[in-house]
């Protein structure tokens, strides 16, 4: 399955939900969908991660660099309600101390 992302902006957040595969195929994919909207300013980043079936290390790298960016303006990136499939990985990684992640998308979008 390709990866889908349906971006959409909130009050003071950019809701980003992701669908499908994370791979080394598609991960540029999803940090240009991100920078895009750093570029215009929006720093307060959610990525909803429920959709995701697989993350690579490139898609886990990708997030990492939008962490580093939008943490440099003041904002940051937060995870939620991830797969079981990517909460593992994210933990495996030892991202889960990097990245505030939420059980649901309105907690995590609730959170700024």
């Amino acid at each position: 399955m390709a990866m889908e992302i349906n971006a959409s902006e909130m009050k003071r957040v950019q809701l980003f939900e992701v669908v499908g595969r994370v791979d080394s195929n598609n991960a540029n994919e999803l940090g240009a969908e991100l920078d895009s909207k750093v570029d215009d300013g929006k720093t307060n980043l959610v990525l909803d991660l429920s959709g995701v079936e697989y993350m690579s290390s490139a898609g886990l790298r990708e997030m990492v660099r939008v962490l580093k960016r939008v943490k440099r303006s003041g904002g940051d990136l937060r995870v939620a309600s991830p797969s079981d499939r990517v909460k593992e990985v994210l933990e495996l990684a030892g991202l889960d101390t990097i990245f505030e992640v939420y059980p649901t998308q309105v907690e995590a979008v609730g959170s700024f």
